[in-house]
C-alpha cells in the first residue's frame, strides 16, 4: 500500500513544490512602467494580495491604457500609497504559470516604486515639477560691545535749509 498510495502523492506533492518555487522565483520579464497610480487595493477571500490600476498617458490629450498589477510586498504597497496623486515609475516583473489566482490576479507583480520628479511630455520636452526652496534661518552676529543708540535727527524747517537770497545778505 506504501508503494502504490503514499509514494506517489508524496512524489506529486514535491514535484508540485518544486514547481511552485520554480514559477514564483524565475521572470518570464521584467520592467518599468510609468503613470499615475489610480487604484490600489487589498484583496481575496483566503489569500489577501494588493491589486492596483496605473493609468499610463503617453501623450497629453489621449484616452489612458490602464496596467493592472499586483503586489506581493507590504512595505511596496505602502509606498505606493504613499505615491499616489503622483507621477511614478513602477518596476514589475512578469510571472508565467502561476496555478491560481490566490497568488494575485495579474501576470505583473510589483517590486518596486520611484517617485518621477519631472513630466515628459514628448522626447526631449520635459516639464520640471516645483521643488521646495528650504526657508533661510537667521543668523545671529555675536556682539561684544554693545551698539551705541542712533543719533536723533531734529527735523529743520525747509525754510532753514535753503541759503539766504543775495539780496537780503546785501542790505
Amino acid at each position: 500500500m506504501f508503494k502504490f498510495v503514499v509514494l506517489p502523492l508524496v512524489l506529486v506533492a514535491a514535484l508540485f513544490g518544486v514547481y511552485l518555487w520554480g514559477a514564483t522565483s524565475w521572470s518570464y520579464s521584467a520592467g518599468e512602467r510609468a503613470g499615475w497610480v489610480q487604484k490600489l487595493s487589498n484583496k481575496g477571500w483566503l489569500c489577501k494580495t494588493w491589486e492596483g490600476e496605473l493609468a499610463l498617458v503617453s501623450l497629453p490629450g489621449t484616452a489612458p491604457e490602464k496596467f493592472v498589477f499586483t503586489i506581493w510586498k507590504e512595505d511596496v504597497a505602502q509606498a505606493v500609497t504613499r505615491a499616489m496623486g503622483k507621477r511614478v515609475a513602477l518596476h514589475y516583473e512578469e510571472k508565467v504559470g502561476l496555478p491560481s489566482s490566490c497568488f494575485g490576479d495579474t501576470r505583473y507583480f510589483v517590486t518596486g516604486v520611484t517617485v518621477a520628479d519631472e513630466i515628459s511630455l514628448s522626447p526631449g520636452v520635459v516639464v520640471p515639477t516645483p521643488t521646495p526652496t528650504p526657508t533661510p534661518t537667521p543668523t545671529s552676529t555675536p556682539t561684544s560691545t554693545p551698539a551705541a543708540p542712533p543719533t536723533a535727527v531734529a527735523a529743520q524747517p525747509a525754510s532753514a535749509a535753503l541759503p539766504a537770497p543775495a539780496a537780503a545778505a546785501s542790505k
